[in-house]
């Protein structure tokens, strides 16, 4: 017999951006997304080697601390030219406390060498769905969203490097297309339809 589908689910990440992004993408669940400020998580070290193990830190955190299924993400973005960082790194690239102007500063003072047609790049994400803390069998799925990092910044949607990062097939940045089209595109929004569709057979 299939289990039941769970009526709230736990979000593990303090970040606005994503909290919006992760409820908009989990509307058609049909679940409430409470966010993991409502409970005394703790800060996770993100120690882990990848995008995955990072992922599965946070949700093993949320999940205990919360009693509620998790899902938790680990994103970022890896640039080619350096040799893929900042990569697990994205949010702390330019130090613990960095805000997203300072790490899009670093980013563009690291590729002020580097020509335009050179500058490619993609986000990565790795999303984790644990059912409880002791969870032995999560679900990973992971995306990735190809594109380039301009010279300079354009648009006022999105966060972390959107501004920076420019998507060749809709002519412009992250940050310059609308909250639905870029669910719908993104590496985030990639993986939360692998994750839904593992869900729905899971429950179903």
């Amino acid at each position: 017999m299939p289990a039941e589908t769970p009526r709230r689910i736990v979000l593990a990440s303090a970040n606005p951006g994503k909290l919006a992004e992760f409820e908009a993408l989990l509307e058609p669940w049909n679940c409430e997304a409470v966010p993991q400020s409502r409970f005394a998580v703790p800060v996770v070290l993100e120690d882990g080697d990848n995008f995955a193990d990072n992922a599965l830190l946070k949700a093993h955190a949320a999940t205990r601390y919360s009693g509620l299924p998790a899902v938790a993400d680990d994103s970022g973005l890896v640039v080619d030219a350096l040799h893929g960082a900042p990569g697990i790194f994205s949010a702390r690239y330019a130090g613990d406390n960095a805000s997203d102007a300072d790490n899009n500063r670093k980013l563009l003072a690291e590729l002020e060498p580097v020509a335009a047609a050179e500058r490619t790049a993609h986000y990565h994400c790795a999303l984790v769905y644990l059912r409880h803390w002791q969870d032995p069998n999560p679900l990973i799925c992971q995306a990735i969203w190809q594109g380039r990092i301009l010279q300079a910044p354009r648009g006022e949607h999105g966060f972390g490097y959107d501004p920076l990062f420019f998507v060749p097939e809709q002519g412009c940045t992250a940050a310059e297309l609308t909250p639905q089209l870029k669910n719908r595109i993104s590496h985030r929004g990639q993986a939360m339809r692998m994750l839904l569709s593992c869900l729905q057979q899971a429950y179903s």
